[in-house]
This record gives structure tokens, C-alpha cells and sequence, in this order.
């Protein structure tokens, strides 16, 4: 995946999250329903963010920044800000 797939990747999470937040506020989902997929959206958009902070390491030290991999979600998530 380019970097400008994954922008555009995050862009749509993120739309979606402000779509579902609205969703909630019209009462047209639960906030289990909603807190269940903000939950999921945010872990996708950990995974994206993590992916593209490899590729643009990776291009920063001359490497191939396709080489960079998805990383699993437990994985992203336990790191430390």
C-alpha cells in the first residue's frame, strides 16, 4: 500500500468515526454499537498510522518503503506513546 492509500485509508476511518459519533447523537445507534466500532476504528487507524511511520522511516534511512508490513493490531496497540 503508498502512503497516499493510507492517508486515504485514515481519511475514511476517520470520516466514518465522525459519521458514527453523529449517528449516536441522532440516536440512531447505541453507545454500545458505537463505543464497539469506535473501538475497531481505532485500532485501524493505529495499524495505518504504524505503517506509514515505517515506510517513511524507511525512506529516510534509503531503504525500500514497500518492504514495510502491516504490523498486528495487539501488536500496535501496546506501544507506548
Amino acid at each position: 500500500m503508498r502512503d497516499d492509500e493510507i492517508l486515504t485509508r485514515i481519511n475514511s476511518l476517520v470520516s466514518e468515526e465522525h459519521e458514527l459519533r453523529t449517528r449516536l447523537s441522532e440516536g440512531e445507534v447505541t453507545s454500545d454499537e458505537e463505543r464497539a466500532r469506535i473501538a475497531d476504528l481505532e485500532s485501524a487507524l493505529d495499524r495505518c498510522w504504524d505503517l506509514l511511520r515505517q515506510r517513511r522511516a524507511s525512506r529516510g534511512v534509503g531503504e525500500d518503503p514497500d518492504n514495510a508490513a502491516p504490523r498486528p493490531a495487539d501488536e500496535v496497540e501496546n506501544y507506548r506513546q
